[in-house]
């Protein structure tokens, strides 16, 4: 991934934070020369290896895992997103960008075939998804309909071996211009806007250069 100087995030805990909330990502590798992408929800193991341990499952009938076995793969999750009008700036000699944010990992993928290993993925997962709800629905997997269901999905691992952040919120513009911006955006209506206006706004007060307030 492309990342600037200014954009970078090299914060592992913020990384690893902005994984979880975002964990439905996208895994790419690559399939007779060709790129093959997955969309997937992933947890993440953030004490197994320096950068942490991506894991997750998918049909056993999509080869992609099984192709891209020992394979370095990509696993994309992508955050909150928005236009950012030129005009906002109100300044001269300015264009129209995307502010967004977005987390690649990279690593080897490990294919979990073990049908108990993988069931405790199933189960892991689960939990972490239904652990919010009211009333969480459990998996036992000791019935017939969930041990026909384990033997037609594939669990993988991916040891992080790189983990990039991109925070992108107009840090390439003077202090006022990303006001203005942060302004503009808290009159949008939409979620994306709203969620890039905050990030922005807590990016500024941090820096101690500013006047915005939450």
């Amino acid at each position: 991934m492309y990342v600037p100087s200014h954009f970078d995030e090299p914060d592992l805990k913020t990384l690893h934070d902005f994984i979880e909330h975002h964990s439905f990502g996208l895994l790419v590798s690559q399939v007779d020369g060709l790129p093959l992408a997955t969309h997937l929800p992933f947890l993440l193991e953030r004490d197994s290896g320096e950068n942490g341990t991506l894991v997750g499952h998918t049909a056993r009938a999509n080869s992609q895992c099984a192709v891209a076995k020992d394979q370095s793969v990509l696993a994309v999750f992508s955050g909150p997103h928005t236009y950012i009008s030129p005009t906002w700036y109100e300044a001269d000699n300015v264009v129209p960008t995307w502010n967004y944010v977005a987390v690649h990992a990279i690593g080897k993928l490990e294919i979990v075939e073990d049908q108990s290993n993988v069931s405790k993925i199933v189960q892991t997962m689960t939990d972490f998804y239904e652990n919010s709800l009211p009333k969480p629905w459990a998996f036992n997997e000791t019935t017939a309909f969930a041990e026909r269901l384990l033997t037609q999905i594939v669990g993988f691992r991916i040891v992080i071996e790189k983990l990039e952040g991109k925070w992108k919120l107009s840090q390439n513009h003077p202090v006022e211009r990303q006001e203005k911006v942060v302004a503009a955006l808290r009159k949008q209506v939409d979620e994306n806007s709203q969620a890039i206006s905050a990030m922005m706004r807590d990016r500024l007060i941090q820096s101690g250069t500013t006047s915005v307030t939450r």
